[in-house]
């Protein structure tokens, strides 16, 4: 029974198609056809146009006179509009400033007559008067400063008086020092030395004059003149003392030649 049933309903899908094909393919022609026919050129229509329906005929047989054919009158020419008219802006013209009036010239003042000065009596006076206390002034502002550099040289005459006497005194000074350690080189330190070689020593001693320190500055070329210079100076101590205490030298610096004496 199931395989009749499965049978039957394909004959059927079968018919039905087919109907279906022939329904669309008439369905197809009709549009088709319908269309083709009502694509057809519209007929024209020719109207005349009259003024007025023409008389009637006359009452005698007579064949008909043609009806000439009226021609509608030509359309009337067209009419120019007027361009509009364009006003001038009105500028308005500012008035001319009038003229200001000139000034009234001012009078001039009449000029005032000069007053001549009266004659003073007093004025050479007081003139001579005025001049006579100017050259004062100048003369003893002029013999102030001649004081004032008498003055002056005085003092750098008396500085330089004293600075001569204590250099003089201070060389005295250091002369004794010299000689009194001179005293003290054997001569066997100086002998066969060539020429007067010099040599300088750095003393520094206290005020009662002993000896603190000697040091050598500058080397006579001869070692053995050098050392029996420092043993001279060593053995002199206590130093002699400056006649003054304002000429003592805490440093001295001595100079030692061979041929001095």
């Amino acid at each position: 029974m199931a395989l009749g049933f499965f049978q039957r309903q394909e004959h059927a899908l079968g018919r039905s198609f087919a109907l279906s094909a022939i329904v669309h393919i008439v369905l197809l022609a009709v549009l088709f056809f319908g269309v083709r026919w009502q694509s057809h050129a519209p007929e024209t229509v020719t109207v005349d146009l009259v003024d007025s329906a023409p008389p009637p005929p006359p009452a005698a047989v007579e064949p008909p006179k043609p009806v000439p054919k009226v021609e509608p009158p030509p359309p009337p020419p067209p009419v120019a509009k007027p361009e509009p008219r364009v006003e001038k802006p009105q500028i308005a013209v500012p008035d001319k400033p009038k003229p200001k009036p000139k000034p009234k010239p001012e009078p001039k003042p009449k000029p005032k007559p000069e007053v001549k000065p009266k004659p003073d009596p007093d004025f050479q006076k007081r003139l001579r008067e005025q001049v006579a206390q100017e050259q004062q002034a100048l003369d003893q502002q002029r013999q102030e400063r001649e004081l004032r550099e008498l003055l002056a040289r005085q003092q750098a005459d008396a500085q330089r008086a004293a600075s001569a006497a204590r250099n003089k005194a201070l060389n005295a000074y250091i002369a004794s020092i010299q000689a009194s350690i001179r005293r003290n080189i054997p001569a066997s330190a100086i002998e066969g030395i060539p020429g007067n070689p010099a040599a300088e020593v750095d003393v520094l001693q206290l005020p009662t004059g002993e000896v603190l320190d000697v040091r050598l500055r500058k080397s006579s070329g001869h070692p053995r003149y050098d050392e029996a210079i420092e043993r001279a100076i060593r053995k002199a101590s206590p130093l002699p003392l400056p006649p003054s205490r304002d000429l003592f030298e805490r440093e001295l610096k001595l100079t030692f030649r061979p041929q001095d004496k």
